[in-house]
């Protein structure tokens, strides 16, 4: 696990509107870290929180998709 798998997370998230449709589907955190990692990312929750504290609120609002929340989870970054 690594910060730097959450970080290229973070950037398909802000990328790949498929993909962060895909993620923001799930039910909860669990289901969306697990499909992460079947996208080939392999960060802990932790390591996802640290990458998240990182971000400014101009990056936050593209990873929430204009400010809509995309989660369950009270992150704008879906994990």
């Amino acid at each position: 696990m690594s910060t730097a798998s959450a970080k290229d997370y973070v950037k398909k998230l802000k990328s790949d509107k498929g993909f962060a449709k895909r993620i923001n589907a799930c039910k909860d955190a669990d289901a969306r870290l697990q499909l992460a990692k079947t996208e080939g990312f392999d960060f802990s929750k932790a390591e996802l929180m640290a990458v998240k504290s990182e971000l400014s609120e101009a990056d936050l609002d593209k990873v929430a998709g204009g400010g809509k929340p995309p989660c369950k989870v009270g992150t704008d970054i879906p994990i």
